[in-house]
């Protein structure tokens, strides 16, 4: 049998709302709710747990999949990035996903890894590179510039969003040499 969870207010602590609206968004339900106490109004996202997952560690040790395990790791890739709202959220939903289509109770971090890297790359080539060069413990620097020369082999680095304006990517060097300050005597 499933365990019995009480949804409290995140306001006052309350042990019983009711749901207001309810809608299935991408892969979880999404509810709005309303506290019985209050009447403060609040929102909760369900994702179905279809089974448990074992991930097979380097070391050959187990450990239960741990969903904000890998969304830390794919948040620290993705730091400072200019990527839409909930973007990293679908990634890892869809991760999961995948994980569970593969249909086994454990799978390795490797594929775990090789699965992340493959929905990194399509959504933002730094992160990709950033979650690949400690994934991968890339030894020196010439692997991970092969690894970046790849990228620019695939030819769809334009497609993705960038940190300067395109008619900046354009100017000369020179366009920006830093000039001395006016420096006036009084």
């Amino acid at each position: 049998m499933g365990e019995l969870f009480v949804m409290k207010c995140p306001h006052c602590g309350y042990e019983d709302s009711k749901v207001i609206d309810s809608r299935d968004v991408n892969e979880t339900i999404r509810r709005r709710r309303e506290c019985l106490g209050c009447g403060f109004r609040f929102t909760t996202h369900e994702r179905i747990q279809t089974s448990n997952l074992v991930i097979i560690k380097k070391d050959k040790r187990r450990e239960e999949y741990n969903r904000e395990k890998l969304t830390t790791g794919i948040r620290k890739a993705c730091e400072k990035r200019p990527l839409p709202t909930g973007a990293i959220e679908k990634l890892v939903d869809e991760v999961e996903n995948e994980l569970h289509r593969l249909g086994k109770a454990e799978i390795s971090s490797s594929a775990v890894g090789e699965i992340v890297m493959e929905k990194l790359k399509k959504l933002d080539h730094i992160a990709y590179i950033r979650f690949a060069s400690v994934y991968r413990d890339f030894a020196d620097i010439t692997s991970l510039k092969r690894e970046v020369d790849t990228l620019i082999a695939a030819k769809d680095i334009a497609s993705q969003l960038s940190l300067i304006p395109e008619e900046k990517l354009n100017t000369s060097v020179k366009d920006y040499s830093i000039r001395p300050k006016d420096r006036r005597r009084r």
